[in-house]
């Protein structure tokens, strides 16, 4: 099986400006995912998909080759699933290279992983599924008990028939997360989209399962990485 990581990382982000190479506790955001690829020592090839020159460099010191910038995708409302497949068939042109596997690695999750990727990889594996997405189980936040506020503040429940039921009788609720994307290269191309029929989920760590959108999410992220030091990992 030949794999290819791909590392989605365009240079427009608005909610924070240069999002995928803002410092993060000494590194450029991006340069988390890169190492966690890296170290998983499961990948053929790893590629950054990005259009931004000054992402790709970064990328270089960190000895990921980037010889291309990214061609198709690059505006902030095309799936980014998009620019996965548009990275691999660049990757394929360019090394002259057929990948089995592709695994998307989103560049504003810091704090999966090697591990995380190598188990997920391996679960794939013995899955035999041609998509698999990573998710997390929701914990404290029960979605169970989910409102919105109306007029007057009165809440309208999601799920009101939950509120007869004690907590620790309702089922476990998971929430997808972009931390990683796994799927045949075959597939992927055929379907364009990781959400493929017959996707499944992958649960990991909600703690490697953190994001970066904004500044509260830097907040977060910082939080659960001194904590994740502390402790050590899971």
């Amino acid at each position: 099986m030949t794999t290819i990581a791909v590392v989605p990382a365009r240079g427009g982000s608005k909610r924070i400006p240069h999002k995928n190479i803002i410092d993060f506790m000494g590194k450029p955001l991006i340069g988390w995912t890169l190492e966690a690829a890296r170290d998983s020592r499961i990948f053929d090839r790893i590629v950054v998909s990005t259009d931004d020159p000054e992402i790709a460099a970064v990328a270089t010191r960190f000895g990921i080759d980037t010889p291309f910038l990214r061609e198709e995708a690059v505006d902030d409302v095309a799936p980014v699933s998009l620019a996965a497949i548009a990275a691999l068939q660049q990757a394929q042109r360019h090394w002259n290279e057929r990948y089995d596997v592709v695994i998307q690695l989103m560049a504003n999750c810091p704090l999966r992983g090697a591990s995380d990727i190598a188990r997920s990889y391996e679960h794939f594996l013995a899955a035999g599924a041609s998509f698999q997405l990573s998710c997390f189980k929701f914990g404290w936040m029960n979605p169970w008990w989910a409102a919105t506020i109306g007029e007057r503040a009165i809440p309208q429940f999601i799920f009101p028939h939950a509120l007869k039921a004690r907590s620790q009788d309702l089922p476990d609720l998971y929430c997808p997360s972009g931390a990683i994307w796994i799927a045949r290269a075959e597939r992927l191309l055929e379907e364009k989209t990781f959400y493929g029929p017959g996707h499944t989920f992958h649960a990991i760590d909600w703690k490697a399962a953190v994001d970066i959108d904004n500044y509260e999410d830097v907040e977060l992220a910082e939080a659960v990485f001194h904590l994740v030091h502390k402790r050590g990992p899971s």
